[in-house]
């Protein structure tokens, strides 16, 4: 364990490992104090071979996590260190490393579902913490066309990450020492036929994942990479380098053309109307039966 960008031996610290597991009970299993080198080890007398286990520190009022680590049918494991730092209101902006937009092929009833990863990286030396719950660590502006979005599963919490009108807020803190990925997703309605994608400050690098090939994209420097198959899944692939702020990016989906299950609304509507017509002849001929008979 260690403390810093000069990775200097943090002694005296507590450390707790972790089971995590997709069933069965996980959390908290063991607890030690580092060495004056800022080591600590533990010692298992049984594993499970179906978890990972990781290690977690508190520093300044901030947990930090070693990368998660397969224990099963080894003896010896080595887990990456901790690190941990003091914590900042103010310093450097947090800059966005890379972003990368997925858009899935449209569904049945035309909407399309939008996925996307964010690296940030805080260029300071110590974490930065959110001043008030106002002010956020970072904030970035998302498509104003999105709706129902969800924030997944990342380096940073999706409790501390929140939308307001067209911009995703990070509260959560964000240590230095490389990038921290933020992921969030949202849909597009099936009315929607070109989507901006804004670039509200500097971007190292955007990727563009879209599933439906025949999509235009517009961007400056654009770089077609050709189409990559994930997950038995084929997508059209983009790159663009150093955006600036204000840079156009613009993709324009194909026209959905003419689908039968487009009928159906119309299909329907006339069935109830011959329904009605041929119920009013019904009724009508019930009403003249009577009047007949008695003549």
């Amino acid at each position: 364990m260690f403390y810093g960008l000069a990775r200097r031996p943090l002694p005296r610290a507590w450390v707790i490992l972790h089971r995590v597991q997709r069933s069965g009970p996980s959390g908290p299993i063991d607890s030690a104090r580092t060495s004056a080198d800022g080591r600590y080890a533990f010692r298992l007398a049984r594993t499970d071979t179906n978890a990972v286990y990781v290690t977690s520190s508190w520093y300044d009022g901030i947990a930090y996590f070693s990368e998660p680590a397969p224990i099963s049918g080894r003896a010896v494991v080595t887990l990456q260190p901790i690190a941990v730092y003091d914590t900042t209101t103010t310093g450097p902006p947090i800059r966005v490393q890379h972003r990368l937009v997925t858009v899935a092929r449209p569904k049945q009833d035309g909407t399309r579902a939008v996925l996307e990863l964010l690296a940030l990286e805080n260029p300071g030396t110590a974490t930065r913490v959110a001043p008030d719950s106002t002010h956020p660590n970072w904030a970035g502006v998302v498509p104003h066309e999105g709706i129902q979005f969800e924030v997944g599963q990342g380096d940073l919490s999706p409790e501390a990450i929140a939308l307001s009108g067209d911009s995703v807020l990070v509260f959560g803190p964000i240590p230095p020492g490389g990038p921290k990925q933020l992921n969030f997703s949202y849909v597009l309605p099936a009315t929607t036929q070109q989507l901006a994608i804004p670039i509200d400050q500097r971007l190292g690098q955007l990727l563009l994942l879209l599933e439906d090939t025949t999509t235009g994209v517009t961007a400056p420097g654009l770089e077609a990479l050709g189409v990559e198959e994930i997950e038995h899944r084929r997508f059209a692939s983009y790159r663009a380098l150093n955006l600036a702020p204000g840079a156009d990016v613009v993709l324009t989906f194909p026209s959905r053309g003419f689908r039968v299950q487009s009928l159906l609304p119309y299909v329907v509507g006339l069935l109830a109307l011959a329904l009605a017509a041929g119920l009013a002849v019904v009724l009508k001929r019930a009403r003249l039966a009577p009047e007949q008979g008695s003549s």
